[in-house]
Formats: C-alpha cells, structure tokens, sequence
C-alpha cells in the first residue's frame, strides 16, 4: 500500500510506450521432460500502459516461471504481490464504486464516475479548484485499494481517497480519504499532487517487477520503466533469463546460481532450540529475510542495482528506531513496515524467517493463527488458562493477540508488530508505551494489566527486547542513560537496530565511555551498527577519523563504506597512501551515486550539497541547495541549509530574503524564525531578531536552542528577569542540555546564588563527567 510518509526516507510510469510481444511458447530441454513456459501474466489491455525494459536486464517476466513452477506461480497468482499494481483498464481490476459516486472530507470532496471507457476523477488540482482526472492504475488491493493518475510529466500522483474493500458487515465498500478530516491544502506536500503524494518515489518500486526510476533532471520529468505490474517473480529471485539458460543445458549442478546473477531466498528448517519439527527446506534463511527487507521496510535506496540475493544493506539505508518512528521500547509508531520489528524478535535472533509463518508465494499464513506458532511452542503449554490468563474459548485472545499487537494505519488498514513481544503494562506508565493488554481492557489502568501479569507469571516481566528505558531516558535528557547506552551499543545479545539506535542516542551524551564504545562499535558484526557508529563520528577532530576510519572504505557492505566516505569527504586524497586514497575516491563515488539516483527528491539533492561542501566544492553545492529549493519551495529545512551558505560566503541580505521567502510559505517553520533571527543579529537588527526568536521559542513543539537563543537576545536587551524564566523554562523541558544549564549557572553566579550555582555545576558535571574544568568548578563551589 501507498504510504503518505514514503521510505526515507527514510520511493514511475511513463504510459505511452507499448509491451513486447506477447510470449511464444518456450521449448527448455529438462531432465528429458519438455516443459512449457506460456501465457503472458497479465491481458493486453495492461500492455498498453507498460513501459517495459530492455531484454538485456534479464527479464523474462513471470509467465516464463509457470512451466516448471506451477504450484508456486498459482499460489502468486492470488496473492497481495501479484495484485500489488494493475492497469486500470484490465479486466476485474478496479474494486471501486465508479457510478458517480461522491465522498468529501477535510474540507475536500471528489467524484468517481466513467466516460467513454475511462475510469475518472473529479477533485482539486493544485489551485484548490474543482478538475477533472483520468485514473491510469490500481495500487493495492485489500483492505484498500488505491489509484494513480500518470501526469503529462510522467509524475504518477496517489489520490488522497481510497476504496475500503472489505465487505460492508466490515464497514467496507466505501471510500475514505487517507487522512481523515485532516485538512490537507494545495501547496501542502501532502496534497496529492505534491512531492510527498508522487509514486515515481515513494513506493512503486515495490509494486512493480524490474523497476527504473528514469527521472530526467534536465526536464523535470520521469520516463519510468518496469518490466511486470505488480511484484512478480522476478522481484524476489531476480531476472530469471540465465536461469532459463541453466534449465536448457540441463540443469547442471556446478553452476550454484543455477543461472540466477546472486543467491536465492530460501526457507530453512525451523533452528532446533525450538524443540519442534517444523518446517525442512535447504539452507540459507538469512537470504530470505533480506529479500523481504527490500520492500517490508522503512529505508532508502543507494544502489539502483541491488539485485535478491545481495546483502539487503548493498542497496538501502534503513531508519534506526527513532522516536518519531517507534515507540521508546521499539514498538512500532508510525508505518514502518514489519522487518524493523522482526528484526528486534528473539525468533530473528534464534534464525526464524518470515518463510516460516508465511507462504512466500501466497503470502498467506501457513495455518491458523495460534497454529502457527504452535510450529515451535507447545500448545499444551502456551494455549491454555495457566499461561494466558484467560478461558480458552471462541472470543479468547490467541497467541497474536497478546504478542503482535496491531495498529490501524491509512484508516483501516491493521498492521500486527512482528516484534514478538511479552506484554509490559509495567512500563506502560513510566515509558508511556501502549500495551496489548489495555487494547482490550481500556477500561482498566496499566497498573491493574501489570498486576494480573504478575500474579499470574510471577514478578519477573522483562521481555527480550530490554532497551525501552535507556531511550526514554535519554530523551528525556537524563544523564544516568549514558552508560546504559553505552553497555547496550555493544552488547552482543540485544538486536542490531537496537544497538545502531544506542550509539544515535549516544551521540548527545559525550564522554570518554562514549568515544571507547564508538570505536568498539566499528568493528561490530552487524553492518548497521558500524555504519552508525561511523555517521557518529563525524563531528570528531579530522586525525581521530582518519586513524579509526580509513579501514571502514574497505568494508564489504556499501551502506558502511558509503557511510566512512561521508565522514572522510573533507580529507584531501594526496594526504593518504595510494590504496587509501583510491578506496576512497571509490566510496565517494558511491555515495555520490546513491544521491544522484534520486534527484527527484530535495532531500538527496540536500545531501549532495553537504557531500559537495566537505569536499570544497562550494559552487555545486550552491546549485544543488538552489535544486532542492526549485523542487520544494516551502522547505523550512532548504531555505535553512542555503542560507547558511550564502552567509558564509558573504551574502547575508540574500540569506535572509531567502529564510523570509521560507516562512511567507509556511509561518510556523520555527527552525526558519530562528535561523533569520541569528541572520538578522549578524546584520546589526537586535530588536527584529528578538522578535523572531521569540516566535521561535513560543512554537508548539519548542527548541532547546530556540529557548536559549531568545533567553540570550532577552539579555541582550537588557531584559535578565525574563531571560530567566525562559531558561528555566527550557532547562525544565530539556534538562540534559548543556547550554541551557550553563547559562542558568552563569546567571546565578552574576547574582551570587551561591546555592543555586553549586547546584547547577553537580548538574554541569554530570551532563559532561570528564570535563575538567566543570568537575574543578563543582568541587570549587562545594566547599563550604
């Protein structure tokens, strides 16, 4: 399904071209069987609308696969992959009510209807006026299914009302807007024909077979490729052309490919610690879950040429668990997918794949839901009264129930947490994370939910995944989570995402400790937590990284060896030994290119800008800055990045005209207030500046360095008691930052609080233990 906030991001039809031709039937000679590849997958009427690649790629397409396969492509054949795109105009394909229907929300409302074959819309366009749309694709198909509509440019835009397909007893056959009430305006990036809503981008590549972005910079335009609607085959197992060839000459088995261009997903045995038979199959499980990483993931794409079979971080980059993203204790937040969740399992840990649970072709459960898991946990165990807690029954909640709790995402669309996860109402009111168990007891306290647990399973409640207090900690600016982070980072035992996310926390609580695990952690087995921990080198001085992250330019996943690139982009190539300057030459290139594939997208051209300006290259990172800002004229984060650099070569005036033209397109951009009053002071303007950062600090969602900057201007103005008030202020919703506090110190030292002072250096001194300076001062102050 489409999602609004796409993959970080944490993702293209051109329609005119026409299909190849219909398949002919394909003799292979096989262990002296003929076997027959016939039949195109989809009719003609979808062929008018695909742009197909090149017979070069390797693409035979999915009918080729039935021959041999027959079982496999059936059981594709009705599932969610298959159905994942369509041509609007194939027959069965459309689910929705197209007979003048009308729906309204947010302010918005919209029309379906047909005329002279075409399938139609009537809705905004992007002045807010009323238009007409023809709709050239499906996309998705239960609970929902949405539509696209192929623009002139090539941009397939995703409408903001969908069509509930569930049967009515449900609440379904009706159509819904995405967002509910939510008012969403022309000129928002969520409005379905801005950047946020484009399909070229946000998700197609995991609705279609052999997919090409084709986005032409110098036109603004795509000319998008894909050889298959939907997600076929040849999603999960790669062109299949020279596997045809292996099955030709017979199959030999010394090609271990057996034609593929890498290794095969495939569903292993059940790991024998869980005590069951279960499931037998050949080796090779860690393929698989990579495989289905791809596209049941939150991440973004760095290599256009990542192909099954190849490590999953070759060709993304996923998020870490952040807490806009995830709850603190991991559990899923926003539409994240499920391989970050799975990830977190200890069935992940003890070599479970998705294979397991699902059929890989039908994507459906392999038995029912208590019986699934019953593959490794014992029913007589698990299914009865003495470890649920409740009377087994019709009605009783299963194993999924109390260990995959769901959320509802796009409206309708509920979505299980594959984490796998003993239920912690305990945590519930500490941490603030939901728990199962109040999803049916909403009438009960989490402390009552906490109380049944235990009586029932005794006190010990701690689950697998054990990291959900160091991050709520940390972010709430307690100290005290910095060796926690720290031990948990390189902990062996806790999930890779988890560790990678503990070294980003890490990150605002520097110390000692923290550059030990830093260095520790590039050597990690997980190649996203070396990743991480060198994005978290960064800001250390140029000799520290050179001596730690030369070796990284070698690494064998192109996630951490684009990563060591970015972090050495300033060193000069002539200043290193030959082999170090060509592997890093080389991984520049490739992280060049993995921005350069999306340039689509202002937050790559953004990111090549920074590339550009560690390498000194301050002209193409002007012209990329002005890119991103021709692509989003609204962006608070471009206007930001571009004015900076205007500023730094010396045109301030241009800096703040850019920042002001920023916030006439969206007013409560505080980072874009604060930013044009730190310009404004640079010009000699203290009392406009004032204004801005005042605006600045009373957002909504204050800024622990928009608060300072406003207390330091208040000062400035000769204003000390409300600067006062607003330090505090800010030191109370962010008590772990150090300006803040140190600011609050130096005003009580002005005033002689000699008591508050004393308190606030213990406070100093633990935000920064291995600062001599602050710990000399703090033992300065008390003495008596």
């Amino acid at each position: 399904m489409f999602s609004s906030e796409g993959r970080y991001g944490p993702v293209m039809i051109h329609a005119t071209a026409r299909h190849l031709p219909v398949w002919i039937v394909l003799t292979i000679a096989m262990i002296g069987v003929a076997i027959f590849a016939m039949m195109p997958l989809l009719p003609k009427a979808q062929d008018r609308l695909a742009n197909h690649l090149p017979a070069e790629q390797g693409f035979v397409g999915s009918g080729a696969c039935r021959g041999c396969h027959a079982t496999q492509f059936e059981a594709w054949s009705g599932s969610h992959h298959a159905h994942a795109m369509f041509a609007i105009d194939r027959p069965g394909a459309v689910l929705g009510d197209f007979g003048n229907a009308t729906t309204s929300a947010g302010g918005s409302s919209a029309r379906f209807f047909r005329e002279q074959g075409r399938y139609l819309v009537e809705t905004s366009d992007k002045a807010g006026q009323p238009a007409r749309f023809t709709l050239s694709h499906t996309f998705g198909w239960t609970p929902l299914q949405q539509y696209l509509v192929t623009l002139p440019d090539g941009r397939l835009q995703v409408l903001p009302w969908a069509w509930d397909s569930r049967p009515a007893v449900d609440g379904g056959q009706r159509w819904f807007a995405i967002y509910g009430d939510e008012p969403i305006a022309p000129g928002d990036p969520r409005h379905w024909l801005g950047l946020q809503q484009n399909a070229n981008h946000m998700c197609i590549e995991c609705h279609v077979t052999g997919y090409e972005k084709g986005y032409r910079p110098e036109a603004d335009r795509f000319e998008t490729r894909w050889r298959e609607l939907g997600a076929g085959c040849e999603s999960c197992h790669g062109p299949a052309a020279g596997h045809l060839g292996w099955a030709a000459r017979g199959a030999p088995g010394e090609e271990p490919l057996k034609g593929f261009p890498a290794g095969q997903p495939r569903v292993g045995p059940l790991p024998a610690a869980s005590g069951r038979t279960g499931l037998t199959g050949p080796p090779g499980p860690s393929a698989e879950v990579e495989t289905c990483a791809r596209c049941h993931s939150r991440r973004s794409q760095i290599e256009a040429g990542w192909q099954p079979g190849q490590p999953f971080l070759d060709g993304h980059r996923p998020v870490l668990l952040a807490p806009d993203l995830f709850e603190h204790d991991g559990q899923m937040k926003d539409e994240v997918f499920n391989d970050h969740s799975f990830r977190q399992s200890l069935m992940f840990q003890k070599g479970v794949t998705c294979g397991h649970c699902h059929d890989p072709h039908a994507g459906k459960l392999r038995a029912g839901r208590a019986e699934i898991c019953g593959q490794c946990h014992e029913p007589a165990r698990f299914s009865v009264p003495a470890h649920t807690g409740h009377v087994t029954g019709p009605g009783s909640p299963d194993c999924v129930a109390c260990h995959m709790p769901a959320r509802t995402y796009m409206q309708i669309d509920r979505r299980h947490d594959h984490s796998f996860r003993i239920p912690r109402p305990d945590q519930t009111a500490r941490l603030g994370t939901p728990n199962t168990c109040q999803a049916c007891h909403a009438d009960k306290p989490a402390i009552w939910a906490a109380a049944a647990l235990e009586r029932l399973h005794g006190p010990p409640r701690k689950g697998f995944q054990a990291f959900g207090e160091a991050f709520h900690d940390s972010r709430a600016g307690d100290p005290g989570a910095r060796l926690v982070l720290q031990a948990l980072a390189i902990d062996p035992a806790q999930p890779a995402t988890a560790r990678a996310t503990a070294l980003a926390e890490l990150g605002n609580w520097p110390a000692l400790g923290t550059a030990r695990v830093l260095a520790i952690a590039l050597a990690d087995s997980d190649p996203l937590v070396r990743a991480t921990a060198i994005r978290e080198h960064e800001s250390l001085p140029v000799e520290i990284r050179r001596q730690r992250l030369l070796p990284s330019l070698a690494d064998p996943i192109r996630v951490v060896r684009i990563a060591a690139a970015i972090a050495l982009a300033d060193l000069r190539p002539d200043t290193l030994a030959p082999p170090d300057a060509g592997r890093l030459m080389a991984a520049l290139r490739e992280a060049e290119a993995a921005e350069t594939a999306h340039l689509d997208r202002p937050e790559a051209r953004m990111a090549l800008a920074v590339l550009f300006l560690k390498r000194g290259r301050i002209a193409d990172a002007e012209a990329e800055y002005r890119a991103a800002w021709r692509l989003d004229p609204g962006s608070a984060a471009t206007a930001i990045n571009l004015a900076d650099l205007l500023r730094r070569t010396g045109r301030e005036t241009e800096a703040g005209s850019i920042l002001r033209a920023a916030l006439a397109r969206d007013p409560d951009a505080a980072a874009a207030r604060y930013a044009l009053g730190l310009s404004l002071l640079r010009s000699g303007k203290p009392s406009d500046a004032l204004t801005e950062f005042r605006i600045a600090a009373e957002h909504r969602q204050p800024q622990a360095r928009h608060l300072y900057a406003y207390a330091l201007a208040l000062q400035s103005a000769g204003q000390p008691d409300q600067a006062r008030e607003i330090l505090r202020k800010g030191s109370g919703l962010f008590p772990g930052d150090l300006d803040l506090a140190g600011a609050l110190f130096q005003d009580a030292i002005r005033r002689g609080d000699n008591e508050a002072a004393r308190a606030l250096a213990a406070r100093l001194a633990r935000l920064r233990p291995d600062d001599p300076g602050i710990r000399q001062l703090e033992q300065r102050l008390s003495r008596p």
